[in-house]
């Protein structure tokens, strides 16, 4: 599909309306002016009416006298439609057919007066004819020639043209300039992206740069996270596989000792099992974010917290029993309408945390239940290390970690609380943590989108 021209449009259109503003002017003066000719040449027909009729009335004969007047044409006309008077053929007046026939003597003899108008196809001219009934009964009808509208207008064409034409090239040089200066601030905007917002010049274009900003930012918080996780990603995958190429060389070139080989094994199969973590939590993150989409969305179904949170614990308790910490579940039944898998992963990875960072003789409680708005919610509560005040805003990023060496000896990959923020989402759910450093985290997800 072609571009168009927003300046070519705009200014097409600000011609076509001054051309269409021309043509109607026109005709309105045509009309004004043709109505004002109509309503002239009656009244000078009833002026002339008057005069003769009034001379007429004091003596019949001075009606001779209009014959050289050369103003009107003056026709006096019997009662039976025969014409006794002609101004202009007065030698053949008794040869003229009868004019009882004509609208406006039979106007005249029915109300006192009346009117017509006829045109002549041979002269182009139009004929006004204005009758008057006199006090003897007979009517004395008074006619003036006028070239027709029309055949004024011929006269004056030349001037109305060249009129129209300077007309129409005024109104296509302004059209271009008050486009140009139209649209020049609008192309303005874009000479400067990042202060968009700040050189709006109509407040038509404020929802237009604001969304020109917004997705600006958008793009290059994506394309600093896109960065961040690659390079993250490079840096958890480059740890693991430098162990493993280390141990590996150790062995096939003979210099790791007989007894080390299966200790050296262990922990090649070690930095396999994390990175084979990494790269399976980096896989599901990744179709998480896919998952807000309508094509790749989630089935969702009824499912019960109580049960998943029961399931989860009975899963962790020999992990929570080697860190030496007490697993316990308690709660109300709570149903929402989700997908089963993703909120078992959501309560696996928040229990996983608490059991990771928390210290031998600690504890870890699932609850789950309803708030007093009727929302059900699933909480995860340790009493372990805590996280810090500064870290709390942090830790739902990507490959943050709040103890570093900490997650690395327990294995974590920084991705845990990132996927339970992307299942959040998918849930239309909401996730609260309050922490202490040294008292005990607790991470309550409510559902208050989707539930049952």
């Amino acid at each position: 599909m072609k571009t168009r021209s927003m300046e070519e449009t705009i200014g097409r259109r600000l011609y076509l309306m001054g051309f269409l503003s021309l043509v109607l002017a026109v005709a309105v003066c045509v009309f004004v002016f043709h109505r004002a000719f109509t309503m002239q040449a009656w009244r000078a027909l009833e002026n002339e009416s008057t005069v003769i009729a009034a001379l007429y009335g004091y003596e019949p004969r001075s009606l001779n006298a209009l014959e050289m007047s050369g103003r009107v044409r003056v026709t006096l006309i019997a009662p039976d439609g025969r014409v006794l008077y002609e101004s202009t053929d007065a030698d053949e007046q008794a040869e003229m057919e009868n004019h009882l026939s004509r609208p406006e003597v039979q106007a005249a003899f029915a109300g006192g007066a009346g009117r017509d108008i006829r045109d002549s196809a041979t002269t182009g001219y139009e004929s006004y004819y204005y009758a008057v009934l006199l006090p003897d009964g007979n009517v004395l009808r008074t006619s003036q020639d006028a070239a027709t509208i029309w055949a004024l207008y011929d006269d004056a064409l030349p001037a109305i043209l060249v009129s129209c034409v300077l007309i129409m090239g005024c109104a296509a040089f302004l059209a271009g300039v008050l486009t140009r200066r139209l649209v020049r601030p609008m192309l303005q905007m874009t000479d400067d992206l990042d202060h968009i917002q700040e050189k709006v010049p109509y407040r038509e274009l404020v929802p237009f740069a604001d969304a020109i900003y917004s997705d600006r930012a958008m793009r290059e918080s994506n394309e600093k996270m896109r960065q961040e996780f690659t390079a993250n990603v490079s840096h958890e995958l480059k740890t693991p596989l430098t162990s493993i190429s280390g141990y590996a060389e150790m062995i096939e070139t003979g210099l790791a000792r007989p007894e080390d080989v299966a200790a050296f094994g262990q922990k090649i199969h070690s930095e396999a099992t994390r990175m084979l973590r990494l790269v399976n939590d980096i896989i599901q993150l990744s179709h998480l974010d896919d998952s807000g989409s309508t094509r790749n969305a989630p089935v969702m179904e009824p499912v019960d917290l109580a049960a998943i949170a029961a399931d989860c614990a009975e899963r962790l308790r020999v992990n929570a029993r080697r860190a030496y910490v007490t697993l316990n579940v308690r709660g109300e039944s709570a149903e929402v309408l989700g997908s089963p898998s993703l909120l078992e992963e959501l309560c696996q990875n928040l229990c996983d945390n608490a059991i990771r960072y928390n210290r031998p003789g600690g504890r870890v409680l699932l609850e789950t239940g309803r708030t007093r708005e009727g929302h059900p919610y699933l909480s995860v509560q340790d009493n372990g290390i805590g996280i810090p005040k500064e870290a709390q805003a942090s830790v739902f990023e990507r490959f943050y970690r709040v103890d570093k060496s900490r997650s690395k000896a327990t294995g974590g990959t920084g991705l845990g609380l990132a996927i339970v923020k992307q299942i959040a989402r998918i849930h239309s759910a909401r996730i609260r943590l309050e922490s202490e450093p040294g008292a005990g985290t607790t991470v309550t997800v409510t559902f208050e989108g989707i539930q049952q």
